[in-house]
């Protein structure tokens, strides 16, 4: 197995990093990774279900959608991922296989940690890791995300999205209390330090083991795959399960009331109701979102091509474009 030194901060290049490794190499290995702020939602999530999209939109937070199910999770520095990949089927489901080196790590520092549920690393009743996994032909990817010393305010706001406003059979994440590793600390330690203590737990049981980087040539196909499939809405966003949207507002004009219906992040069908007041039909509007992006700025630049003050009295365009996502 070959340990992989990646440094990159990069969600985009380190998701494309795991797809890259998994479908285009033949190598079983093991990475350690860390990204900048950022929110990384399950394969099968409804992206804008997840997200607090006025928090993530005002701090910039890029939101990548992984290879792997499971639940919404916030990446910062404080966190620690691992990633293993094995040519071997009958590891799929077997989670504990995996973190068994992190639960080592930990007792030998005198925290005592465990894997419970489906896929939870726990310290008390309070998880600190989550785990997923993906497969591509007979290999098997199997990655988690550490709480070590991440901005806990940060995670609860950029994870914390509207009132419900979505009805879809998307995977939702579950609402769980979480600690980071270094409050259980006898002694300080950066993250940094715990991820070579992890390292080296994983190298010990690997005989064969060494250490490479990323060659040139492994950069730029990494880095053509984050360009072309993980930063794109298409992936995020446009590959959320199909779902309805309804969202209401007491505006200065009136209650507004929006319904939308979208397929692979379009939105295919689309009415407005309300006790509004307009000397336009609203169908003018209605019929202009069909066939848009489910996305704010989209929306925005459609709905500019209209006087919004002929279609509802005193109602801002801003105000009609926050209502509909």
């Amino acid at each position: 197995m070959i340990f992989i030194d990646n440094t990159s901060t990069d969600p985009y290049f380190n998701l494309a990093s795991e797809e890259y490794l998994l479908k285009e190499t033949d190598k079983e290995c093991f990475m350690l990774w860390r990204n900048s702020s950022s929110i990384i939602v399950g394969k099968n999530q409804n992206t804008l279900s997840e997200i607090n999209t006025d928090y993530v939109e005002e701090k910039v937070i890029p939101v990548v959608r992984r290879l792997s199910g499971g639940g919404a999770v916030f990446h910062d520095l404080g966190n620690l991922n691992f990633t293993f990949i094995v040519n071997d089927v009958e590891s799929l489901r077997n989670f504990k296989k995996f973190v068994q080196p992190v639960i080592d790590v930990l007792r030998d520092l005198g925290i005592e940690a465990q894997f419970t549920g489906r896929n939870d690393l726990t310290i008390g009743e309070r998880k600190f890791a989550g785990n997923a996994q993906a497969n591509y032909r007979n290999r098997v990817l199997h990655h988690g995300s550490i709480l070590f010393d991440a901005d806990m305010s940060k995670l609860t706001k950029a994870l914390k999205p509207k009132p419900v406003k979505f009805a879809d059979k998307s995977v939702k994440s579950v609402s769980s209390r979480v600690t980071n590793i270094a409050e259980h600390l006898e002694s300080p330690l950066t993250v940094v330090q715990f991820k070579e203590l992890v390292l080296k737990k994983v190298r010990e049981s690997s005989a064969d083991s060494h250490v490479v980087e990323f060659g040139q040539a492994e950069l730029s196909r990494i880095s053509e795959l984050a360009a072309e499939k993980y930063s794109t809405w298409e992936w995020n966003f446009g590959k959320s399960p199909k779902y309805n949207y309804e969202n209401i507002r007491k505006l200065k004009g009136g209650t507004v009331e929006v319904h939308l219906q979208v397929e692979k992040g379009v939105i295919s069908e689309s009415r407005i109701f309300g006790d509004f007041f307009g000397k336009k039909d609203i169908s003018d509007i209605e019929a202009a979102l069909v066939g848009l992006n489910h996305d704010k700025g989209i929306i925005a630049g459609a709905l500019s091509r209209f006087d919004i003050s002929d279609y509802m009295f005193n109602v801002e365009l801003s105000e009609l474009a926050d209502l509909l996502i």
